[in-house]
């Protein structure tokens, strides 16, 4: 087997996943055992539902440093330490702001969103269908903000009124 046939997007990303076991396999097991169970034995396959661990795993993932992420992002440098640090807890712009500073696909995105309790980009909502455009390009936060601004609509890391 090649190796991209061992990699495969979780909530961080890209792993390889060699020496972890399938989601589908995952779910699987989950039908043959009872739940304590399966949980003990698979506890190192869990997404943590923290967002500052899962932000500073997708940091080691990435190989970026949270000075890249505000650059990426174009938010406050406070501010988004404040958030990787837990004292802050991002609007869900912000929080897509920042998948553009960590250079997350699409999935890795609707991911985080999930697990931060925000809703996911919807390919229905045209604002949300340009983000995702934009993800699944690999734009910047900047391209992404032009297209926003020339269709309309509020653009990432702008000022709530």
């Amino acid at each position: 087997m090649a190796k991209e046939d061992f990699m495969i997007t979780n909530s961080l990303g890209n792993l390889d996943f060699r020496n972890h076991v399938l989601s589908a396999d995952l779910n699987k097991s989950l039908q043959h055992m009872d739940i304590d169970t399966y949980l003990q034995q698979n506890k190192e396959n869990m997404i943590p539902h923290n967002l500052p661990i899962h932000l500073e795993l997708l940091l080691e993932q990435k190989g970026l440093t949270k000075a890249d992420v505000v650059r990426g992002s174009q938010l406050n440098r406070k501010y988004v330490y404040q958030i990787f640090s837990g004292e802050k807890t991002p609007s869900r712009d912000k929080l897509i702001a920042i998948a553009f500073g960590l250079g997350l696909s699409d999935e890795q995105t609707q991911t985080m969103l999930k697990l931060s309790g925000n809703r996911e980009l919807y390919v229905r909502d045209e604002r949300d269908a340009i983000i995702l455009f934009s993800l699944q390009r690999k734009k910047t936060i900047f391209e992404t903000n032009e297209l926003l601004y020339n269709h309309g609509f509020t653009v990432l890391g702008a000022p709530q009124e």
